[in-house]
C-alpha cells in the first residue's frame, strides 16, 4: 500500500520545522535570553532550571570547587559579599580554583566586579595534571581586566573580554570598575562565543586555520598544550589582583 503524498508531505515539514526549532536552542544569544537577569545573586529562577542551568556557587561555601593540582580551596581564596574572591595582592599569578567537574559542551554564565588595576579571567577546556603550574597552559581564557586603569599599554588582544592572546573583542562591552558585568562563554563542538553584558564579544572556531596560526604564531606557541583539550574544568584566575565572582550558573549542551 503506497502512502498518500499530502501524508508524507506532512511528515517532511514536522521534520523541518522542528529542526528549524531545535537550531536555536543553543545559539549563543538564545542561551543568554534564558537567563533571568533578575533572579538575585546566587540563585536560580524556575525558569533557569526548566531549561537545565545548574548553579555552580551558593554564595555560602566552596562545593563544587577546588584548587588547581591540589585537594580543598588554598587559602588565597575567600568569599565575601556572596562572591568568590581573592585575598593575594600584588599581581603575581597565584592559585587559581577550578570546578570539580569538567566539561566539553556548555554555556557557563558569570558575574565579575573589579577594583582598579585589577587583573584575571575566567580559563576553560583546562587539563588538570602535575605537569602544569597554572590552567592557563592548556585552556583558553576569557580577559578580565581593568581597561582604564592598567598601568600600561594594553595589546587589543589583552583588553576586556577578549579570547586572551588569541581573538580581541569586536566590542567594548564592560562597565566601570565597581559595576558588576555579566559574562558568557558558549562552547558547541569547535564552536566558541563570548558574551558581554549582553553583547557578543568573540566568536571562533577552534582547530580553523585561522586558529591555528594564530596558536602557533603567538604567545601560545611556547605552550604546547595550549588549546589541546576539548573537555576540561572551568577556572577563576587568581591573578594578585582583587576580582569577586558570583552568579556562577552552567547548562550542558
Amino acid at each position: 500500500m503506497k502512502t498518500p503524498i499530502y501524508t508524507t508531505l506532512f511528515v517532511l515539514a514536522v521534520i523541518v520545522l522542528n529542526a528549524c526549532n531545535e537550531a536555536p536552542k543553543n545559539d549563543p544569544m538564545a542561551l543568554w535570553n534564558e537567563l533571568d537577569q533578575n533572579a538575585g545573586p546566587n540563585k536560580l529562577a524556575n525558569d533557569e532550571k526548566n531549561n537545565g542551568w545548574q548553579l555552580l556557587f551558593d554564595g555560602e561555601s566552596f562545593a563544587g570547587w577546588h584548587g588547581y593540582n591540589m585537594e580543598g580551596v588554598p587559602d588565597s581564596w575567600t568569599i565575601e559579599g556572596q562572591a568568590l574572591t581573592m585575598t593575594t595582592e600584588g599581581g603575581h599569578e597565584s592559585q587559581d580554583v577550578i570546578t570539580d567537574k569538567t566539561y566539553r559542551d556548555f554555556a557557563f554564565s558569570f558575574e565579575y566586579k573589579i577594583t582598579p588595576g585589577a587583573n584575571s579571567g575566567i580559563i576553560f577546556q583546562i587539563k588538570e595534571d602535575s605537569k602544569y603550574q597554572f590552567p592557563y597552559e592548556t585552556g583558553p581564557e576569557f580577559q578580565i581586566i581593568d581597561d582604564e586603569g592598567w598601568p600600561g599599554q594594553l595589546e587589543d588582544w589583552q583588553v576586556s573580554a577578549a579570547n586572551y592572546a588569541m581573538y580581541p573583542p569586536q566590542v567594548k562591552a564592560y562597565k566601570p570598575v565597581g559595576e558588576w558585568n555579566h559574562g558568557m562563554i558558549v562552547v558547541k563542538g569547535n564552536q566558541v562565543t563570548y558574551i558581554l553584558n549582553g553583547e557578543v564579544t568573540v566568536t571562533y572556531e577552534k582547530y580553523s586555520d585561522e586558529w591555528n596560526e594564530l596558536r602557533n604564531s603567538g604567545k601560545w606557541s611556547e605552550f604546547p598544550d595550549y588549546g589541546k583539550y576539548d573537555e576540561g574544568h572551568i577556572s577563576l584566575q587568581n591573578h594578585g589582583t582583587k576580582v569577586w565572582f558570583r552568579n556562577l550558573k552552567i547548562k550542558e549542551l
